[in-house]
């Protein structure tokens, strides 16, 4: 007979609604095109990324490691931002906010 405590159901529910989002420390790196981009970090398009991966995650880029694409609730690479240009600029103000 198999049991599970109620922490652990409620562990693994809350794992499995866990949301990706991107990582702060990367945004000069938003937008740049130059493949410079850590993997958790935002893009607008795969360009940005050096794993060359950037991940739909409920309609915000981070990059992937492809491997990982699907994870988290991450719908796969090949994400192209439709508000790229809004993206980027709320980038830029976060580097202006960070001082780097």
């Amino acid at each position: 007979m198999v049991r599970i405590s109620i922490a652990a159901l409620l562990t693994f529910a809350l794992a499995t609604a866990a949301q990706v989002t991107p990582n702060n420390a990367g945004a000069k790196n938003v937008g740049a095109g130059n493949g410079a981009q850590f993997i958790t970090g935002g893009c607008v398009n795969n360009a940005d990324c050096a794993s060359g991966c950037c991940a739909n995650a409920s309609g915000v880029g981070v990059c992937s490691a492809e491997a990982a694409q699907f994870q988290n609730g991450k719908n796969g690479c090949n994400f192209v931002d439709p508000n790229a240009q809004a993206t980027i600029a709320k980038a830029k103000a976060q580097v202006q906010k960070q001082g780097f």
